[in-house]
């Protein structure tokens, strides 16, 4: 056969038949094979199929992904002179995540359509000059994957989003430094690792740096390592994410942490890629591409002294603001749909349809959350949900009277109905009791034994109070 007529084959081990079938379809210029769901046994085709390209389909994985990170590694081992393609869920399994990180491992998460996996196969597939073996790597080309991955993945119905989103996309492709601005939970990591996955850069790692999660005297050993005897504990050395990133992303999440030695540092890095380990003299270089994010503005912080101009105004040259949820409520009602299709094959339960008493109920509720909330607030419900439809009985109690927290956003109006006719304290203290179940219930996957353990009783008493409180549905 010449070479023009060469079609790819590609190896897809998954328990998800239809997918198969729809690739075969659509995957135009590839040969799609069937293994069947993830074993040893699927694994054994590859050689006597010998594929252009190896997909893994964990995106229904309930063991915490041991087994099938047995199996990839076996993959690396026999075949690593075969490309392979992970299609993972939004919440990886942290073996597997890890991984994807340590060995540059193609990885696409939260698919949920198969033309987000036909868009993740494009760079594999022949192209209209098949003599040609160069990997799309003009800028042109690289911004129009960026753009897909990003607008395929982050869904949005806004038209300023969306144009945010564009605009992300071409600065991706760009070896520079990019400010994320948004509250918790509307979106920074999973964007930040969209960029990443659909950059150069994407075979190499991504490191997701917590700073609000570190202690302040520890920040800078994390970042930029240390040398044994730099300070009491510092037992040997240790190389900080600078140099573990090695050609890969590192996102800085909560930046405004970090204090005034920390902020000079860090601006040093990003105009000349150098510093210096804690205790060391020795200038090292780092190369890894750099993402900061924060949830709040960093403008009042430098007029209140806590944060260096220079440092943000390097930053802000390419800041983009992600807009809250309850600023684009015409995503709500998609994502609660994307979220129950997932949810549903995760767990395994029915659902047939969606009442609009709880659609109401969602779209009224402001989401000092975002998308985090509103993704754990769905997830219950579909795990509650027994008789295939999901109406607001399925929804916490705070979440149907539209009570939150404080907030420091104006925008976040409170509902002014009463959580319930009772105001009795007998009646308040069981709807905090409930809400309390519910949170340790969601915590341990509802598993009734670690539920009880973390709150101190017995699986009697839990068991009890949640008939009490009518959660054994």
């Amino acid at each position: 056969m010449k070479q023009s007529e060469r079609r790819m084959s590609i190896l897809i081990l998954t328990p998800d038949a239809s997918l198969v079938s729809l690739l075969q379809e659509e995957a135009t210029g590839a040969v799609v094979m069937d293994s069947g769901p993830l074993t040893v046994e699927g694994l054994g085709l590859v050689e006597t199929a010998l594929p252009g390209l190896v997909v893994f389909d964990c995106r229904q994985i309930t063991d915490g992904g041991h087994a099938i990170d047995r199996l990839v590694e076996q993959f690396q081992i026999q075949h690593s002179e075969i490309p392979m393609l992970l299609l993972a869920s939004g919440d990886t399994p942290e073996i597997l995540a890890r991984r994807v990180a340590c060995s540059g491992t193609d990885c696409l998460r939260d698919v949920d359509t198969t033309s987000e996996i036909l868009a993740a196969l494009q760079p594999f597939l022949p192209g209209d000059d098949p003599g040609s073996t160069d990997h799309p790597s003009t800028v042109a080309g690289q911004a129009t994957t960026v753009a897909e991955v990003v607008s395929n993945r982050f869904e949005t119905q806004s038209p300023h989003f969306k144009q945010m989103l564009d605009d992300l996309a071409i600065a991706a492709v760009h070896d520079v430094t990019i400010l994320l601005i948004g509250e918790t939970g509307s979106g920074k990591t999973y964007l930040s690792q969209l960029v990443h996955e659909a950059s150069p850069r994407r075979n190499e790692p991504f490191i997701h740096v917590a700073c609000g999660a570190l202690p302040r005297e520890l920040i800078e050993s994390e970042l930029f390592g240390h040398v044994k005897g730099a300070f009491t504990s510092a037992h040997a050395d240790k190389e900080g994410k600078f140099i573990a990133a090695g050609r890969g992303t590192i996102l800085l999440d909560e930046i405004d942490v970090l204090g005034p030695e920390q902020q000079v540092k860090l601006l040093r890095v990003i105009e000349t890629g150098e510093f210096e380990p804690v205790g060391s003299n020795r200038t090292l270089r780092s190369q890894a591409r750099l993402v900061v994010a924060s949830n709040l503005e960093l403008q009042p912080l430098v007029e209140q002294g806590k944060f260096r101009p220079d440092l943000y105004y390097r930053l802000n040259m390419l800041k983009f603001e992600i807009p809250p949820l309850r600023k684009r409520k015409v995503d709500i009602v998609p994502l609660v749909k994307k979220f129950v299709g997932r949810f549903q094959k995760k767990h395994g339960v029915r659902i047939d349809r969606i009442d609009d008493s709880m659609l109401e109920a969602l779209l009224a509720y402001p989401w000092p959350g975002n998308v985090r909330e509103l993704e754990h607030v769905v997830q219950r419900a579909v795990i509650y949900c027994r008789d295939g439809v999901l109406t607001r009985d399925h929804l916490p109690s705070h979440i149907v009277s539209g009570m939150v927290g404080p907030t420091n956003d104006p925008s976040v109006v409170l509902s002014r109905r009463p959580m319930t006719q009772d105001r009795s304290l007998e009646h308040q203290v069981a709807l905090t009791e409930k809400e309390i179940i519910e949170q340790a219930l969601f915590k341990n996957n509802f598993s009734r034994t670690n539920t009880a353990r973390d709150l101190g009783i017995s699986r009697v008493t839990l068991y009890n109070k949640m008939k009490k409180y009518d959660m054994l549905k």
